[in-house]
């Protein structure tokens, strides 16, 4: 049986929002509107929606560890991939791995390949544990070379990113840069949430 069952019988699910018992956000919180999309250079964003109300909440939950969390937006987040599509998450930093327990956004990422029949490819690294939090505008955009992909991985492969919010974009950008650089092709990112702000930390604490 697993011990799953066990879990949610003493720690059920619970929606990062409203706290409503059933699931890591319920559809009551979740975005019932269309997509977001943005464009970048050479890079086309599909988000589930605004860095906002129920979906601000999950990501700020995800960032604390919450595995029902994860789950609930990993269903969400499904219906933007394709199946067989070769999604790669971008990578928190060693440390914040240890603290949290998980890769919030790998979790949320082979969650929703799971059910929409995707593959999930751990193709990048980073290259320091410098992480885009509390910077500057101006710093996250000048910050490059932060990632590393190893050519075997993705050499001649269609992939397409994943990451949990795209403020500035500079984070989409390094990656592809680094995936291109090894060969891969990549033109599309899947992301949680947008934020709307253009002052980048009055938003997400984005990794």
């Amino acid at each position: 049986m697993g011990w799953r069952p066990l879990l949610d019988l003493f720690f059920p699910p619970q929606c990062a929002s409203c706290n409503a018992l059933g699931s890591g956000l319920c559809s009551s919180c979740a975005p019932s509107g269309e997509t977001i999309e943005v464009r970048l250079p050479r890079l086309k964003v599909t988000a589930l929606g605004s860095y906002e109300d129920g979906l601000r909440a999950a990501v700020l939950a995800l960032k604390d560890g919450r595995r029902d969390v994860a789950e609930a937006l990993g269903a969400a987040v499904a219906p933007l991939v394709a199946p067989r599509e070769l999604l790669v998450p971008i990578p928190t930093t060693a440390k914040r791995r240890r603290v949290r327990g998980m890769d919030g956004v790998a979790l949320v990422a082979r969650s929703a390949a799971v059910i929409a029949g995707a593959v999930v490819l751990p193709a990048l690294e980073q290259r320091s544990g410098d992480a885009q939090r509390g910077r500057s505008r101006s710093q996250r955009l000048a910050a490059r070379g932060r990632f590393a992909c190893n050519a075997a991985n993705v050499a001649g492969k269609r992939v397409t990113l994943f990451d949990d919010v795209c403020t500035t974009g500079s984070t989409l950008r390094d990656c592809a840069d680094a995936l291109r650089e090894a060969g891969g092709l990549v033109e599309h990112a899947v992301v949680i949430a947008v934020a709307k702000s253009r002052d980048p930390w009055r938003g997400p604490p984005h990794d």
